[in-house]
């Protein structure tokens, strides 16, 4: 029995990589289309191949992804991104970015994922009023001092902590590139840099809802076409 439940656990593991890796593979595909085949010439692609290296993303999947994107290897399949929006649990508003093949199967899933979590999937614009279209650019530094003046420095118009010691500066989309190659001049490392949507304001739960709705992100997070979810929630 132990033995089967072993089995049964690294059949689970492979299967979430194997998803995993599929992601990575799209964003790698997305990035060469929309910016060429070069990573030193397209930072999307160069952030996209260090995130999948990060994960162990084999090397031939990489460069397939990139050979992909960039026009030099026909599948047959077309990656495309959209956009979609809905009410999680408790009213809590919500924006699925999504990289599908098949914008049928999408949404058919999605609308599934949010009606089980006691949700529903909305019309363009249900919930778009609710955040604010940013550029969003992530990073490291050793001896930061002053974040909020790294921030006027770069023409963020706004940061805050992030995870394992990093930081988030948000400013106009129109800024991302400034942001991005200004947080690089003054010596961080950008681990992240993308138009995004904040919340303009924290729906207000107690712990159990959180715990419902955190279960719901989750489950959005872990459908195979989504690329990034946004919720108004901490």
């Amino acid at each position: 029995m132990g033995k089967g439940w072993k089995a049964a656990g690294k059949l689970e593991n492979a299967a979430k990589k194997g998803a995993l890796f599929t992601k990575l593979a799209r964003e790698i595909a997305v990035a060469a289309k929309q910016g060429g085949p070069d990573p030193e010439a397209n930072s999307r692609l160069k952030m996209a191949i260090a995130d999948a290296r990060a994960e162990s993303c084999p090397k031939d999947t990489i460069e397939r992804a990139i050979k992909k994107g960039s026009g030099q290897l026909d599948d047959g399949t077309i990656i495309e991104e959209c956009t979609y929006e809905g009410y999680g649990p408790h009213g809590v508003g919500v924006i699925v970015e999504c990289q599908t093949d098949n914008r049928t199967r999408t949404v058919s899933e999605l609308r599934l994922i949010f009606r089980d979590h006691g949700g529903n999937l909305g019309e363009p614009g249900a919930v778009a009023w609710m955040f604010e279209r940013v550029a969003m650019v992530a990073g490291k530094k050793e001896n930061v001092g002053d974040p909020e003046e790294e921030a006027i420095e770069v023409g963020a118009n706004e940061v805050e902590s992030g995870e394992e010691g990093s930081y988030v500066f948000y400013g106009a989309p129109s800024d991302l590139d400034q942001i991005r190659t200004g947080l690089n001049g003054r010596g961080w490392d950008v681990t992240a840099a993308e138009f995004s949507f904040k919340p303009k304001d924290i729906t207000q739960l107690d712990e159990a809802k959180k715990s419902e709705v955190f279960e719901f992100l989750e489950a959005l997070e872990d459908f195979e076409d989504s690329h990034r979810v946004h919720a108004t929630v901490n």
